[in-house]
């Protein structure tokens, strides 16, 4: 069965408020067995705070993040290959993950294309260490150009490049995730696991809208915003047919994971994922 986590990023303001260790503290109070690594800055503290919060909580480093070029919180490649894999070594991680690919290669099959040639031999590097280098998609990864999603031309210019699957991403980009799963079966190795909703239309708005006091483009924009992340169980996602089958896809890590909790406590949250995920035997 694969490891139970927590993608890290819903807690980074507590990071940066108290460390590292205490958040550790506070996700093995929740009942989880690991912690995804994601939008704080990989200082030698807070990868020396991982090391003890393992050895304290026996809380796991599922995957930490990283890019190709500097510029981001987590480790560059280009300039700190070996720092990345000496902090894998000490964290006991065996995975790396590029959170999303640079804006420009979404903008063709070409700018895709070299894109994943610049991180095949990054890629085959980390593996040679033991170490798997996944990409997170986004809604944007089925773009299809020439009939070939990038999620392909991903997996065909960078084959030591395998994937961490972000199943609400794959909902809200228009494929069904268990069909995603099935196609990609046997590279899927972490697994975001983040709930769907459609929250209700705000009746102030539709007032307005029949009062004419605002007009109808507003109106629609609003009626086209109402998707958001939720937490696990509390949307429309089918977690009971999706777990097994992300299972038998070859996943590792379950990561839950909300993007935004509408003013809500993050902890509240988890905590309510944490309990559904029990009722179906994680």
């Amino acid at each position: 069965m694969p490891v139970l986590g927590l993608q890290l990023m819903m807690l980074k303001e507590q990071i940066n408020e108290k460390g590292m260790y205490e958040v550790l503290r506070q996700v093995r109070d929740l009942d989880i067995d690991a912690v995804e690594v994601s939008q704080v800055l990989m200082t030698d503290e807070l990868i020396d705070d991982l090391v003890r919060g393992k050895a304290d909580f026996g809380v796991e480093t599922a995957a930490m993040s990283v890019s190709i070029a500097p510029g981001g919180n987590g480790f560059a490649l280009e300039t700190e290959f070996d720092r990345a894999v000496e902090a894998c070594r000490k964290t006991g991680s065996r995975f790396l993950r590029i959170g999303m690919m640079p804006h420009l290669a979404m903008t063709s099959k070409e700018a895709c294309e070299e894109w994943a040639a610049s991180v095949e031999p990054y890629a085959a590097r980390l593996a040679e260490q033991g170490i798997t280098l996944c990409y997170h998609n986004h809604h944007v990864d089925l773009i299809q150009f020439d009939g070939e999603r990038i999620f392909d031309i991903v997996r065909r210019v960078a084959p030591s490049l395998l994937f961490e699957v972000d199943l609400h991403w794959v909902q809200r980009g228009g494929m069904a995730p268990l069909d995603m799963l099935e196609a990609y079966s046997g590279v899927c190795k972490l697994i975001h696991v983040k709930d769907f909703r459609i929250a209700p239309l705000s009746l102030e708005t539709y007032r307005k809208a029949e009062a004419q006091e605002i007009d109808w483009a507003e109106f629609q924009a609003e009626f086209l915003s109402l998707t958001q992340f939720a937490e696990v169980g509390q949307g429309n996602m089918n977690w009971p047919a999706l777990l097994p089958a992300a299972e038998k896809a070859g996943a590792e890590f379950f990561l839950i994971e909300q993007d935004d909790t509408y003013g809500r406590d993050p902890i509240d949250c988890i905590r309510e994922s944490r309990e559904y995920l029990k009722t179906l035997g994680y």
